[in-house]
């Protein structure tokens, strides 16, 4: 052989690459893997050039190129660039496809669901961002068939359509199903035709004088802003001197006193202007979109409201 590397069997094919016996006579019998020579008694053998080409394909398959394509690359068709190019966007489709898997199942699992609901959670979260869309466009829509008030809201509405990223958190997942879920309910749809904008100020304090509504919304929306900003919980005690503030300034411009009668009907007039699950939509719009809760923008009626009716609140009057 004048110096040149003999020529190698199939076993040392194997040992020299750990792999296969079997494996490599089967490339070899479809012609992925020719024998460089044969011995007179008919056993394949191989060269180097041989040796390198098997390292490829196991490369290639490791990397699950299939055996079509490998072919492709080892007659000079395409370049193992073009190979790894094509199988990276691929293997980034099956990432996502996994990571979306990983969300439902943990999705399912916090959410204790039954059957029936887990088949309806994974076919939402699997919707196309196309089929997405139709499915928010078509509650507006609706919404634009209704009443000049509803629509009104379904022009709010599009002012903020959420837009699931191809790669969602847990929570961003949780929030497009929860989202998905509302805008399929018919009574939703009413719900959101009637509250989907929030009240003007005048209509919060009904039978009450212009100026006075103009001195105590804002004081009540800026003391709430400020005390969600600080992370107060309505039904802790450190809202208690945040309520009996609102109430006195309340009780103080109306001329009347802090007794139950007034933080009773606070809390019906702050209950009556919001409904909290058209402000569950927008608040899962937000998670959706990965935008910023900015306090000042939330509505302050619920907080009051929750505020006021923790027990012993509406009974615990200054007077």
């Amino acid at each position: 052989m004048n110096g040149a590397t003999p020529p190698h069997s199939i076993g040392e094919l194997s040992a020299r690459t750990g792999v296969s016996v079997r494996t490599i006579r089967f490339y070899s019998d479809t012609g992925l893997l020719p024998p460089t020579d044969r011995t007179p008694a008919g056993y394949r053998r191989y060269g180097e050039a041989a040796l390198d080409r098997l390292h490829l394909i196991c490369v290639l398959r490791e990397l699950d190129v299939d055996l079509t394509t490998v072919r492709r690359v080892l007659d000079g068709d395409l370049s193992v660039a073009e190979v790894a190019a094509a199988h990276a966007d691929a293997t980034a489709l099956q990432i996502r496809a996994l990571r979306l898997r990983h969300s439902v199942l943990r999705l399912v699992a916090r959410r204790d669901a039954d059957p029936e609901e887990t088949v309806l959670m994974h076919r939402i979260a699997r919707l196309t961002s196309d089929e997405r869309r139709r499915l928010i466009a078509d509650f507006i829509a609706a919404l634009e068939a209704g009443t000049p008030h509803a629509r009104d809201a379904a022009a709010a509405l599009r002012t903020a359509l959420p837009e699931l990223p191809d790669e969602p958190s847990d929570a961003q997942l949780a929030a497009w199903v929860e989202l998905a879920e509302l805008v399929a309910d018919d009574d939703f749809r009413g719900r959101m035709a009637r509250a989907a904008l929030p009240p003007a100020d005048e209509d919060l304090l009904p039978g009450v004088a212009a100026e006075a509504v103009a001195e105590l919304v804002p004081f009540v929306r800026q003391t709430v802003a400020e005390a969600r900003a600080a992370g107060i919980d309505p039904e802790g005690d450190e809202a208690t001197p945040v309520v009996d503030a609102v109430v006195a300034r309340f009780a103080a411009v109306l001329d009347r006193p802090d007794d139950p009668e007034l933080r009773e009907w606070l809390a019906g007039r702050f209950e009556a202007g919001h409904d909290p699950l058209v402000e569950r939509y927008w608040r899962l719009v937000w998670t959706v979109n990965d935008w910023q809760v900015v306090p000042g923008h939330l509505p302050f009626q619920p907080w009051m409201a929750q505020a006021l009716r923790r027990p012993g609140r509406v009974s615990s009057s200054r007077r």
